[in-house]
């Protein structure tokens, strides 16, 4: 459903929202560590965000990044939107290219119900009830902290 870059930002938005406060930034460096993300990757990934307005970043020995705004006021979809874009919402799951009412594809109606639920969930979850959610361990546990490699 999303982009790469779309899940290790939100990933990462996450992260910085359990783990910075107005005292501390979290290092890149940390972030891509903690969450198994490759660390270039996740620098032009965050700094797309900072052009968004949606994180600050800070250079020198206290240095790294932490939400431009409290994180009750970051939802979900505005990361997403930063990074994908709203297409999602609104393209067919199949991609076929004249899906629409009058000319719906053979998923057309159950997944445009997804697609509508799926927004309304990512425009009232905040990044703030997303980090309450993962410390008491109510869910997405596993989103914040990869699961270990197989050997």
């Amino acid at each position: 459903m999303f982009s790469a870059s779309c899940h290790y930002g939100l990933q990462a938005m996450f992260y910085i929202a359990c783990h910075s406060s107005q005292k501390k930034n979290v290092e890149l460096s940390e972030i891509a560590a903690e969450q198994n993300i490759p660390k270039h990757f996740l620098s032009k990934i965050l700094q797309s965000l900072v052009k968004q307005k949606l994180l600050v970043s800070m250079k020198g020995p206290t240095g790294g990044f932490k939400l431009s705004k409290p994180a009750d006021s970051i939802h979900i979809v505005d990361v997403v939107e930063a990074i994908d874009g709203l297409d999602i919402f609104t393209q067919c799951g199949i991609e076929h290219k004249e899906c629409d009412e009058n000319d719906p594809c053979p998923i057309h109606d159950e997944y445009h119900r997804i697609r509508e639920e799926v927004f309304h969930l990512f425009k009232t979850k905040t990044l703030e009830t997303m980090a309450e959610d993962l410390r008491n361990g109510n869910s997405l546990a596993d989103f914040v902290k990869p699961p270990p490699q197989k050997k």
